[in-house]
Order: C-alpha cells, then sequence, then structure tokens
C-alpha cells in the first residue's frame, strides 16, 4: 500500500457492506481497504438464497467498479482512485485496496484460530496499524463483540457505521400522534374553518402548533378533539376534523379500536388521500388484526380495491421455502399463520368459522407473496399488507414500495423489539428508516400502537421479561 495524503485508512467488515452497498462513497477524501476474508465470505453470501444476497451482490459491484480502472494487480494492492459514479464522477475522494490478509501469519499480538474470519480481519487491521504508526486506522464494523474484541486485541480506533442512521436512539421515533395537555379550543384564539368533499377542516395559526408534522394525529384529554395535520406553511396549519368519538365507533369487519391508537390507525387505512400506513407496536398490541380487518371491508365492502396481497420477511427468505411442497402461496403458509389466526379469531363467533374464512379468503382475493417474487411487479389496485417488516433492509423496503402503481395502498407493521436478522438493528431496520424518510410525505402516516390485548399474559410478558 502506497503512501497517502488521507490520514485515515478505514477497513470495512463484511456487515457494513452488507448494510450498506454504496458506503464506499461515504468516506470522503480517506482511504478504505477491503481484506480478502470480506470478499470470501461476499462470495459465500452472495449465492447462498439468503435475504442479504441481493446487497452482497450489490457490493461486489461497487467494489468492481470502482477497481475496474486499476491496469495491474500491483495498483489494486496500493488503491485506486474512488470516483463517484454518474455525473459527480469528476468529485475524487480517497483510494480503496484489497488486502491479501490469507498471507498474514500468527504472532505476538496478534487473535489466535486463524479459521475464525472475525479474527483474520482484526489481525488485518493490527497490521496495518503497526505497518502505519502516522495514520489513525479505523475498524468499521456493526457487530458488538466484534468491536470489544478489537479493542481487547489493542485496536485503537473501532467504530460503528453511521452515515445513514437517521436517528440515534429508537425512542426518538416520531409516534405519529400527540395529546395535547390543554384542551385544544381553549388554546385556539383565531381559527378558519371550512368544508371540502364533505369533510371539515381548521386552518390555525402555525404557532399553536409548532411541532408539528403531517399527517400527524392530535388529540386532547377531553375526548372531544381529534385530528389530523394536513397542509403546513410558514405561518399556518391546517388540521383535518375527525372527533375523537366517531374515530372510536369505526367498524371494520366487526372490528372496533379499543384504544385511540389502533382508532388511528384504522382512519390512516380508510383515508384515501394517503397510500401508506406504518404500524409499530409491541406483539399483541393489534397491528396485524386492525390492518387486516379494514383491508378485507375496503375489498369486499367497499370494493374500493381488488385483491390483497400479503407478504412478510422469512427469514432465512427462500431459504427453506423451495423444499416445500405445493404452489408459491401453499409454500407461504407456514410464515403467514398470523394472518390465518387473525382471521380465524374475527370469525370464532360466527356459526361456521372455517366457512367464514373460506369465504374471506376467496371474496378478498388475498394472496400470500414471497418477498423474492415481488421484484419486478407492478402492483395495481391492491392492499399490500408488510407483515414483520422490520426484519427487511431499508433497500428490501423500497424494492417493495417501489412495485406499487396507482390505486394501491401499502401497510408496514412491525415491532422493532423483535429483529430476527443478524444484520439489522432497531436503528438500522428498515422500518426505522421509512418512518423516518417519510415523515414529511402527505400521502403516509405512522401510528405507534400502545398497550397489549393479546391476553393478560402477553401483557405481563412484554413489560416484565
Amino acid at each position: 500500500m502506497n503512501a497517502s495524503k488521507a490520514s485515515r485508512l478505514y477497513i470495512l467488515d463484511t456487515n457494513v457492506l452488507l448494510h450498506d452497498p454504496k458506503c464506499l462513497y461515504e468516506f470522503k477524501e480517506q482511504d478504505i481497504t477491503i481484506p480478502m476474508t470480506v470478499l470470501e465470505e461476499l462470495d459465500d453470501i452472495k449465492d447462498r438464497k439468503k435475504h442479504v444476497s441481493q446487497e452482497a451482490r450489490h457490493a461486489i459491484r461497487s467494489i468492481d467498479d470502482i477497481l475496474s480502472t486499476a491496469t495491474n494487480p500491483e495498483q489494486i494492492t496500493k488503491g485506486v482512485r474512488i470516483l463517484l459514479p454518474g455525473k459527480d464522477r469528476d468529485e475524487k475522494l480517497g483510494r480503496l485496496s484489497i488486502f491479501p490478509d490469507h498471507e498474514l501469519t500468527t504472532r505476538a499480538g496478534f487473535l489466535p484460530d486463524e479459521r475464525n474470519k472475525d479474527n483474520k480481519i482484526i489481525n488485518c487491521a493490527l497490521h496495518l496499524q503497526a505497518t502505519f504508526p502516522h495514520r489513525q486506522v479505523v475498524l468499521v464494523t456493526k457487530d458488538i463483540n466484534m468491536r470489544l474484541k478489537a479493542m481487547g486485541a489493542g485496536l485503537k480506533r473501532v467504530e460503528d457505521y453511521r452515515t445513514d442512521q437517521l436517528v440515534s436512539d429508537v425512542e426518538l421515533l416520531p409516534t405519529g400522534y400527540t395529546c395535547l395537555e390543554t384542551p385544544f379550543w381553549e388554546q385556539v384564539e383565531h381559527v378558519e374553518s371550512f368544508q371540502r368533499d364533505g369533510k371539515t377542516y381548521h386552518k390555525v395559526s402555525r404557532a399553536l402548533l409548532p411541532n408539528t408534522w403531517m399527517n400527524e394525529y392530535l388529540y386532547d384529554s377531553t375526548q372531544d378533539f381529534a385530528a389530523r395535520t394536513v397542509a403546513i406553511d410558514e405561518t399556518s396549519v391546517t388540521l383535518l376534523d375527525l372527533g375523537y368519538q366517531h374515530l372510536m365507533d369505526q367498524c371494520c369487519w366487526g372490528i372496533s379500536p379499543i384504544n385511540i391508537q389502533q382508532a388511528f390507525a384504522m382512519q390512516s387505512m380508510l383515508d384515501q388521500d394517503l397510500d401508506l400506513s406504518i404500524f409499530l407496536g409491541s406483539a399483541g398490541s393489534g397491528k396485524t388484526l386492525i390492518a387486516l380487518a379494514c383491508a378485507l371491508e375496503m375489498v369486499i365492502e367497499q370494493g374500493q380495491y381488488n385483491k390483497i396481497i400479503v407478504t412478510r420477511s422469512t427469514p432465512p427468505v427462500a431459504e427453506d421455502i423451495g423444499f416445500l411442497p405445493g404452489t408459491e402461496e401453499e409454500k407461504m403458509t407456514p410464515w403467514m399463520s398470523a394472518i390465518s389466526d387473525n382471521l380465524e379469531a374475527m370469525h370464532e363467533q360466527d356459526e361456521r368459522p372455517q366457512s367464514s374464512v373460506k369465504y374471506a379468503l376467496e371474496k378478498a382475493n388475498l394472496q400470500f407473496k414471497s418477498l423474492n417474487f415481488i421484484r419486478g411487479r407492478s402492483i395495481q389496485k391492491a392492499v399490500v399488507l408488510i407483515d414483520e417488516s422490520q426484519n427487511l433492509t431499508p433497500q428490501q423496503l423500497k424494492t417493495i414500495i417501489t412495485r406499487c402503481g396507482k390505486g394501491t395502498k401499502i401497510i408496514c407493521m412491525g415491532n422493532l423489539a423483535q429483529i430476527d436478522s443478524n444484520y439489522l438493528t432497531p436503528l438500522t431496520s428498515g422500518l426505522t428508516y421509512i418512518v423516518e424518510r417519510f415523515r414529511d410525505f402527505e400521502g403516509s402516516a405512522s401510528v405507534h400502537f400502545e398497550g397489549v390485548f393479546r391476553s393478560r399474559l402477553a401483557e405481563y410478558a412484554e413489560e416484565h421479561l
């Protein structure tokens, strides 16, 4: 590796490249090196039927795009100038190199067990730290245990990759609603009320609600006022009057809201002006039940949509699905039991529950789809339910959302406390990502569900375990 003007040298772990395949362009004028072990891991992952295989292929292509300008192998070892793709290609960044860490031998100061890939990457960083004492060598990894091992082994700088992290704490995510401590109408000095398309709107001063955002739900303790912010400008905020009691009286497919958060969720689904609804909440808070009830109401009773498409992360995605018998939908059945359970719960009081469930499935044209088969489609006039979306990467959620054509509504549901992916945390989950990214979009609303209504056992477990 040749001398460089860059003061830092970043060594990237595999999970960083999987988390953000475009990360190579995020280190500005500083240099980057990728150990050979990382390339081997990417090569292993790209051919597996895992939910990060696409990200692995994307990362490999990004590395190839940069290194393709090299004229000989020595240049790749020394470092190739990183050029931004597209229009900004003239802006030069640092250099990217591949480090042949397989040539390193175990020596004093190195971690033992060369078969452990994490140890190989840490040893690579330790070697470079000793080789370039004048430079700041930084290992970047999203693996907490690997960061601890690296520091324990004597590496001076170890960092998490936070460039694309939109919030520093999940607690800072918007709940989607605000309870006003003072009764709303007692605070209002001047209001301009008007009606449009049978709905009542109130235009009030921006100073009254300085921190509100698009499609935030508002209510007060009087249980009289409830509204949604539908327009914001420099001087005023326009609210859609919803009526607290009217929200609580909603009923879809025999299901009514238990609390105001479920009522807000129902309103967001039934409102034709909203294309995306995001439901977060603990297990048993009613996310799937509310979403499914509203979807059945809109498809069967109101005829606003032609079908319901249900999909979810199936960790490991498609690794086992091919070995299950039957069609795509039959293969997906084990992972879609949450939908089946909720359908059965809705009809348990019917004279013939199984017949009612079968009728709902057929009449609503309810389809279970694997994420692998969503790509490339254009979904029209459908309600798309994405369950367990906390296990999806930002890129995977983007893939699904961009499939939705005109007249399609999408609902993302998830619980950030139940992430199954080895490559995601609550802060880097695609669910967190879209809550923040769509915060100012006029066609989306998010609601954080409160309470656990599945059973008193589930409620106690949620609080105490």
